[in-house]
């Protein structure tokens, strides 16, 4: 275990997931159901999403470190340009929810509705992108895994303890510009390195 691979990747994914959709879902289904639950749920699929990244990131490591690196480079790229310029709705959405008002103590079934809002809505998601990059650039898949979940299910945490009000002082805008920024400097760090060969 590496504690500064462990802190930049927490950091990282921590300001990536801000502005997320799944974080407003979390936040608005605690609203309604039991937090405990939601929260349990979410996390559980962040869980489920970080072990399919950083095993897809150590299977990346298996190619020579040269084009490793150029293809680093180009998913850290892809990742910047999707954040900077992707339309990505930053008001918090109302997800679909199937469960009634009486249903709202039943634990599993709120856990179950979390779980699948969470878990569908990550699917590609610029932190498992980038979870999936650290593992390949540190190989150190358990650093990288320990890191981005818990800087996921302490944002999702504080979403449903805070709630929207606390997430408003923070410019989404701005959380998009530093984790595109952050994600453009690895970019050319991994060019850098597969140039240099």
């Amino acid at each position: 275990m590496n504690l500064e691979i462990i802190g930049l990747v927490f950091v990282v994914i921590f300001i990536a997931e801000l502005p997320d959709k799944s974080l407003f879902a979390s936040l608005i289904l605690s609203t309604r159901f039991p937090a405990f639950a939601v929260w349990l749920g979410a996390a559980v699929a962040f869980l489920i999403h970080v072990i399919i990244a950083v095993t897809a990131g150590k299977l990346l490591t298996l190619l020579p470190h040269q084009v490793l690196e150029y293809i680093l480079a180009g998913v850290f790229l892809l990742g910047a340009a999707l954040v900077f310029f992707g339309k990505q709705d930053l008001t918090p959405e109302q997800p679909h929810i199937k469960l009634s008002i009486k249903d709202a103590h039943h634990f599993w079934k709120v856990f179950a509705t979390s779980f699948g809002v969470v878990f569908i809505g990550e699917w590609g998601d610029i932190t498992q992108i980038a979870t999936a990059n650290y593992a390949a650039h540190y190989h150190n898949a358990l650093s990288v895994a320990i890191g981005a979940v818990l800087a996921l299910w302490l944002v999702t945490a504080l979403a449903i303890l805070f709630g929207a009000k606390a997430l408003k002082r923070v410019p989404a805008k701005l959380l998009q510009r530093v984790t595109g920024g952050v994600l453009l400097i690895f970019a050319v760090i991994s060019l850098v390195t597969a140039i240099r060969g």
